[in-house]
C-alpha cells in the first residue's frame, strides 16, 4: 500500500496504530519528570510509507562517556538563544485560485492539512502580495492611472479569491496565522520604466506616494478583518524579472525606509506592524543588513531581516551569512520569507530531493539564528501555476482542479516537522551532532517539551544515541529521513 498521496485526513485516522505508520493526532506534552522519561519519534523516510509517522516511543537510560565510533545528538536546554515565531506559507492569487476550484470537502481538508495543529501541521504564518506577482493569473494595481492621492484606491480584484481565502485560512488557524504583506511592484506610472515588469526604479516623486499605498493596502484588509502582522519594502530587490519587479540599492531601500516608509507607517498609528527589509537571497544579506542597521534612523523602523534560498543559482547555499547577521545585530530578527522547488513536472514530483532541500535550509536556518520560516505558495494546481509569465514551479500541496483531488509533495511533511511540534515563544536549544551525516535543530516549547529534529540525507541506516546530561535514548535514523524526536 502506498500512503504517499493518501488523503491527510485518512493518514491521521490511522494514528491509533503505530504499525501503520501513522501521522501524528496531537502534540501536547505534559510537562512531568515521568512523560520526560519518554521520548515520542515521528519519522518521514524515503523508501518507506512513514510520512510524519509516530514511529517509536524510547525511554532515557543512564549512559556515561560515548566512544568516537558511537554517533551521538547532544541536546543542552541550559543554553537557549532566539525565540521562535513560526512556519508558513504565502497565501497568493494562484493559491486562492487554485483552492476556490477545489470541492468543499477537499477545502476543508486542505485547510486542516496547513493551519491546524491537531490534524495538521499548524501553520502560524502567512505572506500575501500587494499588487500583483509572477503568481496572478493577471497583472494588476488597486488604483487608478495617475492616481498619486490614491482616492480611486480599492480591493475589488483581491474580494473575488485572495480575501476569502486568507479569511477561511485565518479561520482555521483558530487566529493564530501572523500575516505579512509585500509588493512586488509599484504602478507602472510610478515607475522609471513605466512597467511593472523588467525591474526599474521607483520614482522618487512618488515615494510619499507609494508609502502611503502600505498604509492602504494594510487598513483596507483590517477593515475586512484581516490583521496584518508585518510587511516587508520590496519583494527581491536587486532582481530583474520577466515578472514584476522594482529595483533598490542598498542605499536606496535605507532612504526609502527612513524618510518616506516608517515616518509613514508612525504618522498612521502602525508603528507595530514588524518592518521587513530585504526580502531577497542570502549572498547579499550582510552588506544589505549592515547598510540599514548602521544608520540608527532607518534601524528604528526595522523589526527584521528576510531572506531567501535562490542564492543557489550562484554557486550555493551561503547559511554562514545568516549568522553573521545575527553576531552583528542581535536585537533584530531575522527570517526566511520565500522559498521554492522549480520547475515544476509531475514526472519528479516524487523526488525525494525536494523534500531534503526544505529539511537542510530549515535546520541550517534556525542553527544560524532565524526566528520564522515563511515557504512560498502553499498551493498550486497540475500545471505549477496559475502564472501569467510562465514562471511554473512546486509547492507542497498540489491540486488536479480537474478531478478535485490534492497531492502533497514529501515537502509538505519535511516543513511539518518542524512547524508542527515547535511552538510560536518557543527558544532554540543547543542540539549537536557527533556526526555531519546528522543534522540537527532542537527547541524548547513554551510548556517546558523539547522538540529535536534530526535529519539524515545518506542513504544509509544511522544508529545513533540523543543524549540529554547523562542519560541518552537509542535509534536508528532511516535512510534518507527527517525525524522528530519529543519529550
Amino acid at each position: 500500500m502506498n500512503l504517499r498521496f493518501l488523503p491527510v485526513f485518512l493518514l491521521l485516522a490511522m494514528a491509533c496504530n503505530p504499525r501503520t505508520g501513522s501521522t501524528v493526532s496531537g502534540t501536547k506534552q505534559q510537562n512531568n519528570t515521568s512523560e520526560r522519561k519518554n521520548v515520542t519519534v515521528y519519522t518521514t523516510a524515503d523508501s518507506t510509507r512513514f510520512r510524519l509517522a509516530k514511529t517509536e516511543v524510547l525511554t532515557f537510560s543512564p549512559f556515561g562517556q560515548p566512544f568516537e565510533n558511537q554517533p551521538c545528538v547532544f541536546v543542552d536546554p541550559s543554553q537557549q538563544f532566539q525565540t521562535f515565531v513560526g512556519i508558513g506559507g504565502a497565501l497568493t492569487d494562484a493559491s486562492a485560485e487554485t483552492f476556490a476550484k477545489l470541492p468543499a470537502a477537499k477545502q476543508t481538508e486542505f485547510l486542516q492539512a496547513y493551519f491546524d495543529r491537531e490534524k495538521g501541521i499548524g501553520y502560524t504564518i502567512g505572506r500575501t502580495n500587494i499588487n500583483s506577482c509572477d503568481f496572478s493569473s493577471d497583472m494588476y494595481t488597486y488604483v487608478a492611472e495617475g492616481d498619486r492621492d490614491l482616492k480611486t484606491f480599492s480591493l475589488a480584484h483581491d474580494e473575488r479569491f485572495k480575501i476569502p481565502f486568507i479569511q477561511k485560512a485565518m479561520r482555521a488557524s483558530g487566529g493564530r496565522l501572523n500575516l505579512f504583506v509585500s509588493p512586488w511592484s509599484p504602478p507602472a506610472w510610478m515607475k522609471d520604466n513605466n512597467n511593472m515588469l523588467q525591474g526599474g526604479k521607483l520614482k522618487p516623486e512618488f515615494y510619499d506616494s507609494w508609502a502611503n499605498y502600505y498604509v492602504k493596502f494594510i487598513q483596507a484588509y483590517e477593515k475586512l478583518g484581516i490583521p496584518v502582522w508585518g510587511l516587508s519594502v520590496q519583494n527581491e530587490p536587486m532582481a530583474k524579472q520577466t515578472w514584476e519587479s522594482c529595483i533598490y540599492t542598498a542605499d536606496e531601500e535605507r532612504d526609502f525606509i527612513k524618510n518616506h516608509l516608517g515616518p509613514t507607517l508612525k504618522k498612521n498609528g502602525l508603528s507595530s506592524k514588524k518592518l521587513i527589509a530585504w526580502d531577497h537571497n542570502r549572498d547579499l544579506l550582510y552588506q544589505r543588513a549592515s547598510t540599514y542597521l548602521s544608520d540608527p534612523e532607518t534601524a528604528k523602523y526595522i523589526w527584521g531581516i528576510g531572506f531567501h534560498w535562490y542564492e543557489i543559482w550562484n554557486g550555493g547555499r551561503q547559511y554562514e551569512n545568516v549568522k553573521r547577521v545575527q553576531e552583528s545585530f542581535p536585537d533584530k530578527n531575522l527570517l526566511l520569507t520565500e522559498a521554492c522547488n522549480y520547475p515544476f513536472s509531475w514526472k519528479t514530483f516524487d523526488e525525494w530531493q525536494w523534500g531534503e532541500q526544505y529539511g537542510e535550509n530549515m535546520i541550517h536556518d534556525f542553527n544560524n539564528g532565524a526566528v520564522a520560516w515563511t515557504d512560498w505558495n502553499i498551493l498550486l494546481d497540475e500545471t505549477g501555476g496559475p502564472n501569467h509569465v510562465n514562471n511554473f514551479c512546486f509547492a507542497p500541496v498540489h491540486a488536479k482542479t480537474k478531478e478535485g483531488t490534492l497531492h502533497y509533495m514529501n515537502s509538505y511533511y519535511y516543513i511539518g516537522h518542524f512547524s508542527k511540534f515547535i511552538q510560536p515563544g518557543a527558544r532554540r536549544i543547543v542540539s549537536s551532532s557527533s556526526r555531519a551525516q546528522l543534522l540537527t535543530t532542537a527547541f524548547q516549547n513554551p510548556d517546558g517539551s523539547i522538540v529535536v529534529v534530526v535529519m539524515n540525507p545518506t542513504p544509509e541506516k544511522i544508529g545513533y544515541r540523543m543524549y540529554l546530561g547523562g542519560r541518552a535514548v537509542e535509534t536508528v535514523s532511516l535512510p534518507r529521513s527527517i525525524a522528530t524526536l519529543v519529550f
